[in-house]
């Protein structure tokens, strides 16, 4: 059945913030704060690994760097459009809205859970190779794989910052069922050096996430979204402009 990774994740993310609801109400504080440092270190690392396996490369016993320069101009460009479009206002202000359509009450950072997590599950490589293999094969492997890590993420989202987390599994249910239905006619485009490259560029905003989680700070990863699909905008452009394809 195409698209049953996709309902596995969703499923996976709601039992997970629902066991993460109930915990948070016996957490006292220190436990939130601790918990979700400690997920963001693991966010932290989890994106470091993806975007060094993009970037170097091993040859005759010598490290080397590889689409360093893509990485750059598709996080800067990829900052002026998000920027322009004011995406994590826009994911901000719809947390909002929900939160107060819905009357969730005495729950302070629904909006934080809502945009975190989604970015969380949303930006990744798994997300895009397991949308691809169930919308083409049938085979939602990779999708299941990815269930249970959001799952118990979720769990950890869930106790630190409450019930927005529930929201993320709208935007993931957009975005990755709709790769996974448009799969047959996006492929023939999709290289596996391309997806390599988005997948890198994912992972540098997955490391931001952390980064956000450990340290509290706010890099607006919401208003780099747009980086992830400047390497597809690179490889149509470098049928016209070969050099681009060099970067």
């Amino acid at each position: 059945m195409i698209g049953l990774g996709t309902i596995i994740n969703c499923a996976t993310i709601a039992a997970g913030a629902t066991l993460g609801v109930i915990l948070k109400g016996g957490l006292p504080r220190r436990f939130e704060t601790t918990i979700l440092q400690a997920l963001g270190l693991c966010t932290f690392f989890i994106g470091i690994g993806g975007a060094v396996s993009g970037l170097l490369t091993v040859a005759n016993g010598t490290v080397g760097t590889q689409h360093t320069m893509l990485l750059v101009l598709s996080l800067v460009l990829g900052a002026v459009a998000g920027e322009a479009l004011d995406i994590e206002t826009r994911l901000n202000s719809f947390g909002a809205w929900c939160q107060n359509r819905f009357s969730v009450g005495g729950d302070g950072q629904f909006v934080q859970g809502f945009v975190t997590a989604s970015l969380l599950f949303c930006v990744g490589a798994m997300a895009i190779v397991g949308a691809l293999e169930d919308g083409l094969n049938g085979d939602p492997s990779i999708l299941i794989a990815k269930a249970v890590l959001d799952g118990v993420s979720s769990v950890i989202f869930a106790a630190s910052l409450g019930r927005g987390v529930y929201l993320s599994i709208l935007p993931l249910a957009v975005y990755q069922g709709g790769i996974t239905l448009l799969a047959r006619f996006i492929r023939p485009w999709l290289t596996d050096a391309l997806i390599s490259q988005v997948s890198c560029i994912g992972s540098v905003l997955i490391f931001a996430i952390g980064f956000n989680l450990m340290f509290d700070k706010k890099v607006k990863v919401g208003n780099l979204l747009p980086a992830v699909l400047m390497p597809v905008v690179f490889f149509a452009l470098a049928r016209f402009f070969p050099v681009l394809g060099t970067l």
